[in-house]
């Protein structure tokens, strides 16, 4: 009976309490134009605000010209090598890329032969997480969300460590190069325990191999059976490749500036990161793409009608259909305008799983909104502006054309993009010094203290 009457308590006093902090926190948004503060850290324009240097990423959408900004074909390039080069080198060669790659980011330039086969081999040698942390660690308490499983278990990793708190290069290097050959296991056992325990599914837990590449170890850890086709790791590797990076200022890299600069541990810093990426507004919105696009396949009648695809598109816009957010998932970009880059490279190799799967069918659909959907978000804003697919459009297909849950999305995004955590980590404590901190301007009016007997509520 006490905990009833507590429960009816707790309820009644959260609705108050809940109330009373958002009058008490909602500020007037005219008051951001007053003082001229760039929300999102963004300008009225969209560009962004400098607030930092980087050597590992740069994300390229537009020229000025007299003054003005002109959209270009969005480019992205790791270290100064455009990305679409660095694509074709290693396709052509007919291998993976992510860890010549990653080599890449943390070291500044492209491995020779030798100096990829000797990284490979110490990734492979860091694969075997410590001793009992499977057991003790992941499947002791399994999470509901893979992501959060992710990150306690990067928090967990620190107590394993004889020098967690050893911020040389050296030593931050040795932690990141760990991290990154433990993200798979990480994620694929994170989603085995959960599988099992919230899904009454049966328990796999495949150890990685050493003479594996991570994308054909993922997919192995992954699948009950171990198995996987050479064009279905390929495209996962080529996935992780275009996600790793990203510039300085996307949120979860920003983040791990802003972290690494207070002088903590690489734990701490990568479980924050983690923890940004997690957001449906960052890591997880390919998920909502793969949704709107199921949504879209149960109501569109005919998919090679235009029409009705663009009136449907339409009711979403409007928030009459799918999660009535008004929002098309996967169209447009904070900073690319006429292409992402990274979209235009897997759209093509998309298409060429799709062949494989027998999707033609789903795969022509998805083109058609990509291609419909900018010029329907036109027409219901009434204003011009260039508008394209982003990465998440095609990314969550190719994910599930690759049989890999809905729930393991974001973590493949976290296991790509630990390699440019690591790199922005390593630069932040070499190149900064400083601890991050941006000005906040109170806006609350100044009252002076009533004693509690005074008080009237």
């Amino acid at each position: 009976m006490e905990n009833l009457e507590f429960k009816q308590f707790e309820e009644n006093m959260l609705e108050d309490l809940s109330e009373m902090a958002a009058n008490s926190s909602n500020i007037d948004p005219d008051l951001y134009n007053k003082y001229e503060v760039k929300r999102g850290l963004r300008d009225l324009d969209g560009r962004g605000v400098l607030v930092g240097l980087t050597e590992i990423g740069e994300v390229h959408s537009y020229i000025i010209d007299e003054g003005e900004m002109v959209p270009v074909p969005g480019r992205l390039t790791y270290r100064g090598i455009d990305i679409k080069d660095i694509v074709n080198g290693f396709i052509s060669d007919d291998r993976y890329g992510f860890e010549e790659m990653t080599y890449l980011l943390l070291f500044g330039h492209l491995p020779n032969e030798k100096a990829l086969k000797d990284f490979e081999r110490i990734l492979a040698g860091y694969q075997k997480l410590p001793e009992d942390f499977v057991r003790g660690v992941i499947l002791k308490t399994p999470g509901k969300d893979i992501m959060n499983i992710l990150a306690r278990s990067v928090l967990a990793l620190y107590s394993y460590d004889d020098n967690a708190d050893d911020t040389s290069i050296h030593n931050v290097l040795k932690q990141c190069l760990k991290l990154i050959a433990w993200f798979p296991s990480l994620a694929a056992y994170g989603y085995q325990a959960y599988s099992h325990s919230h899904g009454n599914q049966s328990l796999y837990l495949h150890s990685p191999q050493p003479g594996l590449s991570i994308a054909e170890n993922l997919l192995r850890m992954l699948r009950p059976d171990g198995k996987y086709t050479k064009l279905e790791a390929s495209l996962l590797d080529l996935s992780l490749v275009l996600h790793a990076e990203h510039g300085g200022g996307n949120n979860s890299s920003f983040v791990t500036h802003v972290v690494t600069s207070t002088g903590t541990d690489t734990y701490s810093a990568i479980a924050a990161a983690i923890g940004a990426l997690k957001g449906p507004k960052h890591g997880g919105a390919n998920i909502k793409a793969v949704y709107m696009l199921e949504d879209i396949k149960e109501n569109v009648k005919d998919w090679d009608d235009d029409e009705e695809i663009e009136n449907y598109l339409t009711k979403i816009l409007n928030k009459e259909v799918f999660d009535r957010a008004g929002l098309i998932y996967g169209i447009g970009h904070a900073v690319y305008s006429i292409s992402d880059p990274r979209e235009v490279i897997l759209k093509e190799y998309a298409a060429q799983l799709a062949k494989e799967k027998g999707l033609e069918d789903e795969f022509n659909l998805y083109y058609k909104v990509d291609k419909l959907s900018p010029g329907v978000i036109a027409k219901y804003n009434k204003m011009y502006k260039i508008l394209s697919a982003n990465v998440d459009f095609y990314s969550g297909f190719v994910y599930k054309m690759l049989n890999i849950p809905i729930e393991m999305f974001t973590p493949i995004f976290a296991v790509s993009r630990i390699s440019g955590w690591s790199a922005h980590r390593i630069e932040e404590i070499l190149s900064a010094g400083k601890i991050i901190r941006p000005a906040y301007k109170s806006v609350a009016p100044r009252r002076e203290y009533i004693p509690l007997s005074e008080r009237s509520k």
